[in-house]
């Protein structure tokens, strides 16, 4: 079970926001590459970017922030990023400076061809991010519900190669209110891609619920406000994590 710490960017600094607000943010770190170097010493086995400016504006922003991550730990561990990937060539820049995997959310949506042909080109780099209120798709930096429907949608990915699925609760997503472990569980018995789940880790608590289900496909979590907070503590959570599945 990886836990993954989350490291939000809005304008450079490391944030959290509530339920995908920009206008709730909670700023914990003005110097993001310093962020990462704390979570890998850690114990993190990879990291989750998203560049929040980038998601809303539907192009990269926080390029600076990114490449201070990817300079400091980018040799070390895997780094994945989410937030404003809208083309080929996006893509391929994050690659080449040293990006393991890129998350593709709104535009998987929005335009399917362009997540086929991600795929193909970029075998093995591609995660699709499935953010969802009551089983429903939402796109847009979570401003709008699409009538889609979360397995559907996440069945026809994977037949086009797509590495992962990372499946957010957005109405838990930063509230501390605990994952969403049924409606995980769910997606992952219907896939045979993994799951990483997103979106209300509380504590201790919600990482021996997932270990519990991790054979039915649910490969990691990303750990958000919890880890910043003090709710929890990410080392004893990864060290928790890796006795309950044997590591």
């Amino acid at each position: 079970m990886l836990l993954i710490p989350a490291i939000d960017l809005k304008d450079g600094h490391c944030v959290r926001l509530k339920q995908g607000d920009m206008d709730q943010s909670t700023t914990f770190g003005e110097d993001p590459a310093a962020m990462a170097r704390k979570w890998v010493d850690a114990g993190a086995r990879r990291l989750h970017l998203v560049d929040l400016n980038g998601a809303f504006a539907g192009a990269p922003k926080n390029n600076a922030a990114i490449k201070s991550i990817l300079a400091e730990v980018g040799s070390e561990i895997p780094v994945q990023l989410g937030g404003g990937i809208r083309d080929l060539d996006t893509i391929e820049r994050y690659i080449d400076a040293g990006m393991r995997y890129l998350i593709i959310g709104t535009a998987a949506v929005k335009n399917p061809g362009f997540l086929q042909d991600a795929c193909t080109a970029f075998a093995g780099h591609i995660i699709v991010g499935l953010d969802a209120k009551d089983g429903k798709v939402a796109i847009d930096g979570w401003s709008k519900l699409t009538g889609q429907d979360v397995l559907s949608v996440a069945k026809r990915f994977e037949d086009w190669g797509v590495e992962s699925i990372i499946y957010t609760d957005i109405g838990r997503d930063g509230m501390l209110s605990g994952i969403n472990i049924d409606a995980t569980v769910k997606l992952a018995q219907s896939l045979s891609i993994p799951v990483i789940a997103s979106g209300g880790l509380a504590g201790m608590s919600d990482i021996e619920q997932l270990c519990a289900v991790e054979s039915e496909g649910v490969q990691g979590v990303i750990c958000g406000r919890a880890i910043y907070t003090g709710d929890l503590d990410f080392a004893a959570g990864q060290a928790r994590a890796d006795e309950l599945n044997g590591a």
